[in-house]
């Protein structure tokens, strides 16, 4: 169901706006309007603008603007419903129940408990409860419960030593990927003590800062079975829950600060652990199973029965941009079990997709370099460090919404993956999925720490200061992209060569259209394989070892078909200006008679001005392909030709094997070069003829000062092409020091 129009409205005319942008940047009184630094770009000198009537703002320095709806969606990258629901919430105007639903869910009634007053047994760690079950199961000792696991808590009495055995009660259908603990310190009849006053409506975060050991005098007193729970609230209520855990549990604190975490950062990023039991979930919020398993955090086996997914893990809460928890993570206590990590799974209020983990914390701290890194712990670490700003996705790869989100934030934006070959590709991949985004005003750059290390080992074996030298030192993409296919192909080879250019210019075409960065990374990467002096003779070398009876025009075609995407880069254009002549000065005079005479200065010559309409055919047919063609150099030819009608198909199927093969073996990775000479003799003929039919004296005074600047700059760059093709490596080395 859609949102009326009139709910919008009236929501957005009720927004806060001053107060929701001023949690994110400092806005100052300027007259009937607020002032500061934009939020979405740096800047130093404020040119952020929020008008309180209106409930508008406008950015006068990187140009964004719109409303309360669209800065939470912009901002802190909120769906559009996740927004108006968040300003339905700050203003009281109610949106339509239907668009409500997915955080609401049916909560079920349950029977009163007794009060309890038990002292948490906190007297074997996780590792020694881990150690015995393990023997116990070797030995075939385990003792059956499967009736003590259905029952309702108050009636849940066993000794703390049992453990529970799944093959030998049923429970054999659980995941082979879960191992059965024992109950990480605190036994069933303690935990029947635990859980019930655990469940009060006192319980709160404060709780989860007491001591291990402490007494738990709290009574229970069971939330009345409301019509609907809500999904946030659930998940505050677990979050809880799982720090209080982590306090009663000497092992899994002890995992914390080992990892050299202080309480600080354990309350701030609400660090917690969850019990060893299969059903703990179940039995702290008996009323709200159903909302338990919206969430993900039970689950069903294929006998039927219910199990917790994070079970004797420490616990990592996840929380959107508003700093609500939607999920969690759970790592492991032993490193031998698998999966190492468990994250919770897509839900109504969490999708992985859209949340980068330690987000939320960062801009708490106004974050502005921002630094992508692979794990949980390195978030932290690099957070309890004081370097605010790194991120983290939720197991899965980056995504490009997310990258163009931290581009936004800063136009610089770190990757920081681990040197294995794992660690590697994701990286690449990351670029790849990158490039579509990265307008020239926006800058990737890779870091790769040494000795294996990640940011969290990094920090705790250097120092933090290393670290911000890290990442200031950080590789750009160019120098990135080279290293890294370098090591994949034989660069002493022509074929290697050709293949590293191939997977360059693939990666470069992905770059937004008009992109400067594209030729100058494709021109930095070739002079890398060589230079334009040993690219300008190979290629000359080729033509001329190929078959010199053939025209300019179809060597012409057939540069083409080698490099499609120098059409990319408005070669035409590009060459009127290299060569002066879109910028040749006309005296006035002559502009004058040209008006009196009424008539107008001809444009400069367009493709269907060369006298060649195979040529003009070839243009249009390779712009039209351009986003489909293959990566690969030989099928995108033939992709093209199969395009072209029959006459001209034919005219190059039968040249094009032999000049491919020409190229490819003299390692001819770049032939703008060759296109420029190439099409400036067409160029020429094509002015020489237009002078010839001419029937104005004007007109032809124009066209001859053209003609006679193209020639003169042809004649400079033949000079200095015969100069690089006739020069020793020694000259060029010489040349190159001066």
């Amino acid at each position: 169901m859609s949102i009326p129009s009139h709910i919008l409205d009236q929501i957005n005319a009720q927004a806060d706006l001053v107060a929701i942008i001023g949690r994110h940047t400092t806005l100052k009184k300027a007259g009937r309007e607020y002032k500061g630094c934009c939020p979405f770009h740096g800047e130093k000198s404020p040119s952020f603008y929020v008008n309180p009537q209106k409930n508008i703002y406008h950015c006068f320095g990187c140009g964004v603007g719109g409303n309360a709806i669209s800065f939470l969606r912009d901002y802190e990258n909120l769906t559009f419903k996740e927004a108006v629901n968040e300003l339905s919430k700050q203003t009281g105007i109610e949106v339509p129940k239907e668009d409500q639903r997915a955080v609401k869910y049916q909560r079920s009634s349950a029977p009163a408990q007794p009060s309890h007053n038990r002292q948490v047994s906190t007297n074997r760690s996780a590792s020694q409860g881990n150690t015995a079950r393990a023997q116990q199961a070797h030995n075939g000792n385990s003792q059956p419960h499967t009736s003590q696991i259905n029952q309702p808590i108050q009636s849940i009495s066993a000794p703390s030593s049992q453990t529970i055995d799944p093959a030998a009660n049923g429970y054999d259908d659980y995941p082979a990927d879960y191992y059965i603990p024992d109950d990480s310190n605190i036994s069933y009849d303690d935990w029947q003590g635990f859980a019930v006053q655990s469940y009060s409506n006192d319980f709160h975060p404060q709780a989860a800062n007491e001591t291990s050991g402490s007494q738990s005098n709290q009574s229970f007193a069971p939330r009345p079975p409301n019509q609907e729970g809500d999904l946030y609230e659930l998940l505050t209520q677990i979050q809880q829950f799982y720090q209080r855990c982590l306090q009663q549990n000497a092992a899994a604190k002890q995992y914390f600060l080992s990892r050299g975490l202080s309480a600080k950062t354990l309350q701030t990023f609400s660090l917690g652990y969850a019990p060893a039991g299969w059903q703990h979930l179940e039995e702290q919020f008996p009323q709200d199973i159903e909302g338990l398993k919206a969430l993900g955090l039970v689950r069903r086996s294929e006998s039927g029965r219910d199990y917790d997914l994070l079970r004797d893990r420490v616990i990592f809460p996840i929380r959107d941009n508003q700093g609500r928890v939607i999920g969690f993570a759970g790592r492991a206590l032993d490193d031998t079990v698998k999966p190492k990590y468990i994250n919770s799974s897509d839900s109504p209020v969490f999708h992985k997709q859209h949340v980068l983990y330690g987000y939320y914390e960062a801009r708490q701290q106004r974050a502005n370099d921002w630094l992508v890194v692979e794990g949980y712990m390195d978030v932290i670490a690099l957070y309890q460090a004081g370097i605010y700003g790194a991120v983290a996705s939720m197991g899965t790869a980056i995504n490009e919404a997310q990258i163009s989100r931290l581009l936004t934030m800063n136009p610089t934006l770190t990757l920081c993956f681990d040197g294995d070959s794992a660690g590697q590709k994701a990286a690449w991949r990351t670029l790849e999925l990158s490039m579509p985004i990265l307008s020239d005003d926006k800058e990737l750059r890779f870091l790769s720490l040494p000795d294996g290390h990640d940011p969290d080992t990094y920090v705790k074996a250097h120092s933090v200061e290393a670290m911000r030298e890290q990442i200031a030192n950080a590789t750009p993409l160019s120098q990135y992209v080279f290293a890294y296919l370098s090591e994949r192909y034989d660069l002493s080879l022509a074929e290697g060569k050709a293949k590293l250019m191939s997977q360059v210019r693939a990666l470069t075409n992905k770059l937004p259209k008009g992109s400067s960065f594209r030729s100058l990374l494709n021109n930095d990467i070739y002079q890398k394989l060589g230079g334009r002096r040993a690219q300008t003779k190979a290629a000359h070398d080729a033509l001329l070892n190929f078959d010199s009876t053939l025209t300019v025009n179809i060597n012409l075609y057939l540069c083409l078909l080698y490099q499609p995407t120098i059409l990319d880069n408005k070669p035409l254009g590009r060459l009127w200006q290299k060569s002066g002549v879109s910028e040749l000065k006309i005296p006035e005079k002559l502009i004058d008679r040209i008006e009196q005479n009424g008539l107008q200065i001809p444009a400069l010559p367009t493709w269907n001005d060369i006298n060649d309409e195979h040529l003009a055919t070839l243009v249009t047919t390779i712009e039209k392909l351009l986003p489909y063609l293959p990566t690969d150099t030989n099928a995108a030819s033939h992709f093209i030709m199969a395009n072209l009608p029959t006459e001209l198909q034919t005219l190059l199927a039968s040249q094009w094997q032999q000049f491919y093969r020409n190229m490819v073996a003299r390692g001819v990775l770049d032939i703008e070069f060759l296109f420029e000479e190439l099409i400036t003799q067409l160029l020429y003929l094509t002015l020489k003829q237009q002078h010839r039919l001419s029937k104005n004296y004007l007109i032809k005074e124009i066209i001859k000062r053209r003609w006679s600047t193209l020639t003169d700059w042809q004649k400079r760059q033949e000079a200095e092409q015969a100069a690089l093709i006739n020069a020793t490596p020694q000259a060029s080395s010489n040349t190159a020091a001066h």
